[in-house]
């Protein structure tokens, strides 16, 4: 580990907090693509925005997350009206979240960037197989096909590689951690 001081860290969890925003961007675009080659209709925006969540039955698995999280806080079940927003939110966050933990790391490490982008989609992705199989938001990761965890992990790691390419373009910028 290396030094970093509260500025430095500040910088490194903004810095990783956009580079996640980007990362989850390019994740989306390939699972967007995905859903069209499989025959989807809606366009990116419909897409993007979960146009068709109408109920939290028809949530992903952000957005369950989200519906668990409000029902802890608020005592009751929150109203079908909010499981859009909610994924929405959940998804986006999840994907900030996870650039801001990666800027920190990065910025106290001595580790080769490298390194760590190789490391952090399939630990973003297998978190998530542990997370929320706890949730009974997912099935355990055993119950799911070869191809599915595939597809998933090949998703996160383009997330990763993303997210720790734009962090270090932004590293490398002026007043960059």
């Amino acid at each position: 580990m290396k030094p970093v001081g509260v500025s430095g860290a500040l910088r490194a969890v903004w810095t990783g907090t956009l580079a996640g925003a980007v990362g989850t961007a390019a994740m989306d675009f390939i699972l967007f693509g995905r859903y069209r080659r499989s025959g989807g209709k809606q366009g990116l925006i419909a897409w993007e925005t979960a146009e068709d969540v109408e109920s939290w039955d028809h949530a992903s698995g952000p957005g369950r997350v989200g519906q668990l999280l409000l029902k802890q806080v608020t005592g009751r079940e929150p109203p079908s009206r909010w499981a859009r927003p909610t994924t929405n939110l959940v998804h986006w966050m999840t994907g900030l979240a996870w650039g801001a933990q990666f800027g920190l790391v990065s910025a106290a490490t001595r580790r080769p960037r490298w390194q760590l982008a190789a490391l952090f989609g399939p630990t973003v992705w297998l978190t998530g197989y542990v997370v929320l199989p706890l949730a009974k938001v997912y099935k355990p990761i055993w119950e799911y096909d070869g191809k599915t965890l595939a597809k998933d992990l090949s998703a996160h790691m383009a997330y990763g590689v993303v997210t720790a390419a734009t962090f270090s373009a932004l590293a490398r910028s002026p007043g960059g951690p």
